[in-house]
């Protein structure tokens, strides 16, 4: 089994299905067979221990589901992973076997709960997936990364669920795509999987978020499946029937992040270049904005005036939402970008009133 997950791990796409929780063993026995069935589906998870935000929901099946998992490999022949937060999860699922173990968010945005599943797993060789923190916060993410590079772990992945943010919004977990891609270009190497479930919260939207991972060269997916989503014990909305996973699946467009095809490298290459000087462009456009900001700080200085003007920043907003709908600009880039230009704006005037 050990050569076959590393099979697993180095496979792409990865596809990593099962049940939100483990309710029943023949729950879990059944989710198995439908989805090795499907034909498309590489490591079997299911939550053995589920952290809740309040107390009497549902927590899990706890110890007795692991037996259930062992089953289900040694009947279907897929490799299995469980979520684990404490040193004691760990010692209980490795005692039956599991192939892979993961951190959940809860457990990732405390480094007290991290480097106790770490010290737990101090040379021991099982691969472990670590989720983004709940919150936006990515040295967090990379703390646990480099926790368990520490205690030798030897392969390390991540999962993108989507941070909490305040408000409504069409999301249960913002995706914030910007957040993996940075840990992209910081672990280069590093797998990368995608789990549209929880950034969703529902099953209309994970086909789309499934396919913009892809898009985005993410190596895989990690797509909750339950024989009965409905009647789940727990995210009942955002879980998915093996055959539905099967479908969807089929329809994903699969993309490569290279191709040797000369002349999407040549049309690639000239168009990049385009972006680069239209970069420098910016960057030198910007710079001078600064120093006009400068200029400005100066004059309010001089005259005893303060740095915000409330009306002044309403008005630049709002031609700029205008502006920027007819050049095919979204309202929320815009605010995104105007909102940093006015902060470092804001922090060059502060430095010429202040000095």
């Amino acid at each position: 089994m050990k050569d076959l997950m590393q099979e697993k791990w180095t496979k792409r796409p990865l596809i990593i299905s099962g049940p939100c929780s483990a309710e029943t063993e023949e729950q879990v026995l059944e989710t198995a067979t439908r989805l090795v069935n499907t034909g498309k589906v590489d490591i079997l998870r299911a939550g053995i221990w589920k952290p809740r935000t309040k107390p009497g929901m549902f927590e899990g099946i706890g110890m007795k589901g692991l037996p259930w998992m062992a089953q289900a490999k040694k009947i279907t022949g897929l490799p299995i992973t469980v979520e684990v937060a404490t040193a004691k999860h760990v010692e209980d699922a490795l005692h039956f076997d599991v192939d892979m173990l993961w951190i959940g968010a809860r457990t990732t945005v405390n480094p007290f709960s991290v480097q106790e599943v770490c010290d737990a797993l101090r040379g021991v060789d099982v691969p472990v997936l670590i989720k983004n923190p709940i919150n936006p916060d990515l040295e967090l993410w990379c703390g646990g990364i480099e926790r368990l590079q520490k205690v030798g772990v030897k392969q390390v992945g991540m999962i993108h669920r989507g941070f909490s943010n305040y408000g409504n919004t069409e999301f249960r977990n913002a995706p914030m795509w910007h957040l993996p891609i940075e840990m992209k270009r910081r672990f280069p190497e590093m797998l990368l999987i995608c789990d549209p479930s929880h950034i969703c919260g529902n099953r209309t939207m994970l086909q789309s978020v499934a396919q913009k991972s892809i898009d985005l060269d993410f190596n895989g997916l990690m797509i909750e499946s339950h024989i009965d989503p409905d009647n789940a014990w727990s995210d009942a909305k955002q879980q998915i029937t093996p055959e539905r996973l099967s479908e969807m699946l089929g329809e994903l467009i699969w993309r490569s992040e290279n191709t040797d095809e000369k002349e999407f490298l040549t049309a690639l290459a000239t168009l990049r270049e385009q972006i680069n000087h239209i970069d420098d462009e910016l960057l030198t456009l910007i710079g001078q904005r600064m120093k006009i900001a400068d200029k400005i700080g100066k004059y309010k200085k001089d005259n005893n005036i303060t740095i915000l003007q409330t009306n002044r920043w309403n008005d630049i907003l709002a031609k700029a939402f205008k502006k920027g709908d007819k050049l095919g600009l979204s309202k929320e880039f815009i605010t995104k970008y105007f909102d940093a230009v006015h902060l470092e704006s804001i922090n060059h005037q502060n430095k010429v009133m202040n000095d």
